[in-house]
């Protein structure tokens, strides 16, 4: 079945449904692999966590938070995704192979990870584009994060320097996941 809903397309299939022509229709390379995918096939009906990440920040010990946030609440339907980018001070020099190693031995990172991405306003990627569109603001540092809820449209954003367990961006994510 097919419904149009304003400028969205619902389609349903059994008891799955998907979001045609959304902010999630957008294709990456996982991080140091071949492997693409399509954000609205792997993770429709999720609640999505959208972090700009670099290793050599001074909010990389982030990545504990996010981490243990994706652990806590992925049963609940919480992913978190991870675009590293060296669009700020140069704090994310390395390869993809650098980065993924760094995360996975330093911080023991499991959540999905994708290519190496721009996000700054005047070169960023379509994804980061339609972002700050809806959110009206750009990131303008490392570790900058977007709410999307089950219906991928976007929550809230949240600054930087918000720590993944401020009760502000953790009460969002615990009521995107009641809906």
């Amino acid at each position: 079945m097919r419904k149009l809903i304003g400028s969205l397309i619902l389609i349903a299939a059994g008891s799955t449904a998907t979001y045609a022509g959304t902010l999630l229709d957008q294709d990456f390379r996982r991080l140091a692999s071949e492997e693409s995918i399509n954000l609205n096939d792997a993770y429709a009906g999720k609640v999505i966590l959208v972090v700009n990440t670099a290793s050599k920040c001074g909010n990389t010990p982030q990545y504990d938070g996010l981490e243990k946030l994706y652990e806590e609440y992925g049963d609940a339907g919480l992913v978190v995704l991870g675009f590293p980018s060296n669009d700020f001070f140069g704090q994310e020099p390395g390869t993809e192979q650098e980065i993924q190693d760094f995360c996975r031995l330093t911080y023991k990172v499991r959540f999905p990870m994708f290519e190496k991405v721009t996000v700054k306003k005047d070169d960023a990627h379509p994804f980061f584009h339609q972002l700050a569109a809806e959110a009206g603001t750009y990131p303008t540092l490392n570790f900058h994060k977007f709410l999307i809820g089950r219906d991928a449209q976007l929550i809230s954003e949240f600054s930087p320097g918000t720590q993944p367990y401020d009760k502000d961006l953790v009460a969002a994510i615990e009521s995107a996941l009641q809906k």
